[in-house]
């Protein structure tokens, strides 16, 4: 799938975010509980929040242009075993996050986040942080 990565979020975009989004332009996908986390945020703030319709853009203009993940069978599956492991551990993250590890890790995906710490304690989940 083809798209043009010409719709930064925020109006000072990080170029570091700019480049890479540019050099795996043909790999990137995003997981439904993202886009689902984009729309509850944006829903929240009021309805003439300039923020608000921003984000509604970016979620029309370029999410929609990229391919959105489902949480399957094989990420509850992963999802399920990483969570009470976790769990044991007194580590347990929060529901969506450990959804969106999943569908990343069954897809053979390195998940893109700042929020690095959120995702430290999943096994065999590559994790990069391009907003440093």
């Amino acid at each position: 799938m083809s798209f043009s990565i010409t719709i930064p979020l925020k109006p000072q975009a990080v170029s570091q975010v700019v480049s890479n989004l540019t050099v795996y332009e043909h790999e990137i996908a995003t997981a439904a509980q993202v886009v689902y986390e984009m729309i509850q945020g944006a829903y929240r703030l009021p309805e003439l929040a300039k923020k608000r319709a921003e984000v509604l853009r970016y979620l029309d203009e370029f999410v929609a242009t990229i391919p959105i993940l489902p949480y399957d069978e094989a990420a509850a599956r992963w999802h399920g075993q990483e969570q009470a492991r976790l769990a044991r551990l007194g580590r347990t993250p929060a529901f969506i996050d450990g959804q969106i590890a999943a569908i990343a890790k069954v897809n053979g995906l390195v998940l893109v986040t700042r929020n690095l710490k959120d995702f430290e304690n999943f096994t065999e989940l590559s994790v990069e942080n391009w907003f440093i």
